[in-house]
């Protein structure tokens, strides 16, 4: 009887450590997740009210705790980008891009990069790729016809224009004012 009970008692210790150890193994991995997660929110927070350092710090945080978020990665590069720190920007932009090709906002906040360093062309690029990866990102067709209004393409950007506005996006009236004037009166 003896001999059982004490049989008994290991494999209940070896079950209990075998799971504590399972369950320290494993905790870890979600504990650097949760906080990579709580970082990429805590610094969204911040660059939504222009702190953008601290939006920054948070973001590489949680780019520590999760090489592989992407939405982190973006999100930095927005906060770069709002710094005019185009090239740490771009940086970021393109590793979110090659962890996740389908984030479709890197590809917009990379466009913007562009037009900010008056590269019109990668910017409608990137623009373009946006549309692709998500037809409804209606920012997209408007950051474009931005774009096209500066490079004179006055039709495309009246096409983008009113495909944002079919979207349900609210166009600026000085910009529709200025597209107006521009292709000789039309109606926008």
């Amino acid at each position: 009887m003896r001999n059982y009970i004490n049989n008994s008692i290991r494999v209940i210790f070896v079950i209990t450590a075998s799971t504590l150890f399972s369950c320290a193994a494993i905790q870890p991995t979600e504990l650097k997740s949760r906080d990579a997660e709580a970082f990429n929110n805590r610094g969204f927070a911040h660059c939504q009210k222009g702190q953008y350092d601290q939006a920054i710090s948070d973001f590489s945080k949680a780019i520590k705790a999760n090489p592989h978020l992407a939405p982190a990665y973006n999100n930095r590069g927005a906060a770069y980008l709002y710094k005019a720190k185009y090239d740490q920007a771009i940086s970021d932009l393109n590793k979110a891009i090659e962890l996740d090709p389908q984030l479709a906002q890197a590809y917009n906040n990379r466009g913007w990069v562009y037009v900010k360093k008056w590269q019109y062309d990668r910017a409608l690029s990137d623009f373009t790729k946006t549309t692709e990866v998500d037809p409804e990102f209606v920012e997209a067709y408007y950051h474009r016809a931005i774009v096209y209004f500066r490079l004179e393409e006055y039709d495309k950007s009246l096409s983008d224009v009113i495909k944002a506005q079919q979207l349900g996006y609210q166009i600026p009236l000085q910009f529709l004012d200025d597209l107006r004037k521009a292709t000789g009166g039309i109606s926008v």
